[in-house]
């Protein structure tokens, strides 16, 4: 069992949880229930499922969590690049958005295959 907060990864995709948190309080009202709640669910599953990895009993159910979190996390892409393209995101903050999601995607990539590796 590892403690989830100490990982860099779950650190950088609980801050952009924050960070898509503030950002789509921009969003239409009348999307509450669509995309901006699609949005944060995509978001807020990428940091739940690594701590729920942690807290499993081995190294491979960990890197199970962790794929679940890769798909999170490619959801959340494509959720940001179709808000950037119907004008609910500006380009700014979908630039800042999207470049911490493909961070996050590389750094659980090379977590699975250290994880995978040492098996």
């Amino acid at each position: 069992m590892k403690d989830f907060k100490t990982l860099k990864v779950w650190e950088k995709a609980h801050n952009l949880t924050l960070e898509v948190y503030r950002v789509v309080l921009t969003f239409p009202r009348n999307e509450m229930y669509g995309l901006t709640s699609q949005i944060k669910r995509s978001c807020v599953s990428i940091s739940a499922n690594i701590a729920e990895g942690c807290g499993r009993k081995s190294d491979a159910e960990l890197a199970r969590f962790l794929q679940i979190s890769m798909g999170s996390a490619s959801e959340l892409e494509y959720h940001l690049l179709l808000s950037r393209d119907i004008g609910f995101l500006v380009s700014d903050d979908y630039q800042r958005l999207n470049d911490g999601v493909i961070e996050i995607k590389r750094m659980l990539s090379a977590f699975i295959k250290k994880l995978t590796a040492e098996r």
